[in-house]
């Protein structure tokens, strides 16, 4: 039989068929860990990802997750915000609140992060294209509660490359996008240097219908990609690769994904040292985020979904990971509630508290089977970043829709399988029973939509208008520019100019990208 990355699967496995000799965790190429003592040392952190309708339902529910012990707050935006829309923008009626939380000004910011001591707690933030935006709104709030930027922690995921293939929440073409990223690297190189400034997303492109190879693959040519434009923008690789950071979806084949996790580590130390010369083994080390698969999720027979989760965090924890999200029961529905992102939650503390994950590092080392799977899946991986590089990188890639279709042709044929029932999907194609599950669902307040905009109207009506046009000049005048952009837009925002209005004056420079456009 073949896993689903076409991989043969043998009956049993033996030592011939795991001959390479492992390092100690700690060690490149970082096969068993980033870190000599793993878990030992720290757990992996607890980062529950929410965000729903306006800053104070979300600040809500972050203080909710953080009474009940979680350890890190991970951000969700909307949809309007993630294409850099204000609320009140025609373009955003109805979508205000729904995937994440609005934020469309310092002061959505401030509500959203109150009571919160942003020096304390390490935060992770979803947005890609207005990344930079959102960052510079977090050191704002910081700034006002006297927390110094070299305190603040946390993670910007700032991966606009996946957007093009994979998640669709892309506003500019990619050149200036790449500009916009190194721009927020060399901004916290000198201002939030504990700031991890990218988490490079895998997530996503699995999530579109990726394999698992293609998945590290197209990842870690993405990587490269940002790689080099912070080297071409004169940054170091020493430097810049200490605050790189993954994130990785955690699929349902247990054995195969913390094979994935552990090739992940090996392939990122043979990038950072054969092709950016990179000796520092911080560089060298990639440390990653996971999240439950969210396309695994069925609304059919959704306490299901329980069971799976557990099983894919499980794989994340014995693949190293630094951080897990756990997906919600009833994410198939709907946006989770506070009972089912309880349950999410407290899966994590179980595998912590009781399932002896944290005693010892890599514990699935040595075993014939993941040992041969780590090995398959980073030769089929390197060979596949090899063909991207020929293209002329995942840039190049992704503009000739390579990536795109290679994605595309693996997410039908998984459907295919699953329709004809090659492929069981537990209370879906197989062991059905007919009966509809009553769950409570979240709802969202129909006036959140309505409070949202009264306050983005009221932060217009009450900021110096004349300071705020200075502002947007200034960030017209940078962007036609090379300066760094992201001092420039720091004024605007603390002006009180709007998120969507210095996008709008970056969509008047520079364009958008228009996915439907004839590929070269």
């Amino acid at each position: 039989m073949e896993n689903e990355s076409g991989i043969e699967i043998k009956p049993v496995y033996s030592a011939e068929d795991a001959p390479r000799p492992l390092e100690p965790p700690g060690e490149p190429p970082f096969t068993r860990g980033p870190y000599p003592d793993m878990y030992r040392g720290r757990p992996w952190t607890i980062r529950q990802y929410a965000g729903f309708a306006t800053a104070e339902e979300s600040n809500a529910r972050y203080r909710y997750l953080l009474a009940r012990g979680q350890a890190g707050l991970s951000v969700a935006f909307d949809l309007p915000t993630q294409l850099g829309y204000d609320s009140d923008d025609p373009r955003a009626r109805g979508e205000v609140g729904r995937t994440g939380v609005a934020i469309d000004s310092l002061a959505d910011m401030e509500l959203l992060l109150d009571g919160i001591p942003l020096g304390e707690v390490s935060t992770s933030m979803t947005i890609n294209a207005p990344a930079s935006l959102l960052l510079l709104l977090y050191e704002l709030v910081a700034e006002g509660q006297g927390v110094a930027p070299d305190d603040l922690r946390g993670t910007v995921q700032n991966d606009v490359l996946k957007e093009y293939v994979a998640r669709g929440n892309y506003i500019f073409p990619p050149k200036p996008s790449m500009r916009l990223t190194t721009d927020l690297f060399a901004y916290c190189d000198e201002r939030i240097p504990r700031w991890n400034t990218i988490s490079i997303s895998g997530y996503h492109i699995r999530e579109a219908g990726s394999t698992a190879v293609q998945e590290l693959a197209f990842t870690l040519a993405n990587g490269i990609a940002y790689c080099r434009a912070a080297v071409d923008a004169g940054l170091s690789p020493d430097r810049f690769g200490e605050q790189l950071s993954f994130f990785f979806n955690a699929h349902n084949d247990f054995f195969q994904e913390v094979a994935k996790f552990r090739a992940a580590r090996r392939l990122w130390a043979r990038v950072m040292s054969r092709m950016f010369g990179a000796t520092n083994s911080k560089a060298l080390a990639l440390r990653f985020h996971a999240q439950t698969g969210g396309s695994t999720l069925t609304a059919q027979q959704p306490e299901n979904n329980i069971v799976r989760v557990a099983i894919q965090a499980l794989s994340a924890a014995a693949g190293g990971a630094q951080s897990i999200h756990t997906n919600s029961f009833d994410e198939a529905l709907a946006l989770p509630t506070e009972h089912a992102a309880t349950i999410a939650l407290r899966t994590q503390q179980i595998l912590q508290a009781e399932a002896g994950t944290t005693a010892t590092a890599d514990p699935l080392g040595g075993s014939y089977y993941v040992e041969a799977l780590t090995d398959q899946l980073e030769a089929r991986a390197w060979e596949l970043i090899l063909r991207v590089e020929e293209l002329g990188g995942a840039v190049a890639a992704i503009e000739a829709g390579f990536v795109q279709d290679e994605i595309e042709a693996s997410a039908f044929a998984w459907q295919q399988q699953v329709e004809r029932g090659e492929r069981v999907i537990v209370g879906v194609n197989r062991f059905e029973d007919g009966a509809e599950s009553e769950v409570e669902l979240q709802r969202i307040d129909p006036a959140a939509e309505e409070r949202q905009l009264a306050r983005t109207a009221r932060v217009r009506a009450e900021r110096n208008a004349d300071d705020a046009v200075r502002a947007l000049d200034a960030v017209r005048d940078t962007a036609r520019g090379d300066a760094n952009l992201l001092p420039v837009m720091r004024e605007a925002l603390r002006a009180r100019c709007t998120v969507g209005e210095i996008c709008e004056t970056l969509r008047e420079e520079w364009g958008t990208y228009d996915a439907l456009r004839p590929r070269p």
